[in-house]
């Protein structure tokens, strides 16, 4: 009988633990997909920005003026030469953040690469893809 008691408490206790966690407040998903924006995109472009600052600049938007209150928020960022050099054609990319937390990149003529997700703090995939971009806009320039 006193095993009964002892498992009933136990269920007691996690059913109220389970009322607090579900009363406790949660970050906003809108809040949750800026933040991953600001910290992983915008730091990895401001980082890429410093790195190719000779011949090739790097332009952030991360808040269109048509997402300012999104659910969804997206960023936008520039590719291009440096004006004064041979070419100066831009590329412009998105990087979309789904209602499933998972983060893509995009841009007219290019199939959509996956990033991860905004649970993911790491930045390695979307780093690698900035300096495949950077590559690409370098090559069509040359």
């Amino acid at each position: 009988m006193a095993k009964f008691k002892e498992a009933l408490e136990r269920g007691k206790k996690a059913h109220s633990q389970q009322q607090e966690d579900a009363n406790a407040p949660m970050a906003d998903f809108g809040t949750q997909a800026r933040t991953w924006l600001n910290d992983v995109v915008v730091a990895s472009l401001e980082a890429a920005k410093a790195e190719v600052a000779g011949e090739i600049a790097i332009d952030i938007d991360t808040t269109p003026r048509r997402q300012v209150k999104a659910l969804t928020p997206s960023a936008r960022f520039q590719i291009y030469r440096k004006p004064g050099l041979k070419k100066t054609a831009k590329r412009t990319f998105t990087v979309n953040v789904q209602l499933s937390g998972e983060v893509s990149v995009s841009s007219p003529g290019m199939v959509a690469e996956d990033v991860g997700n905004i649970g993911d703090r790491s930045d390695q995939r979307f780093r690698n893809l900035v300096v495949k971009l950077i590559e690409d806009v370098a090559k069509d320039m040359s």
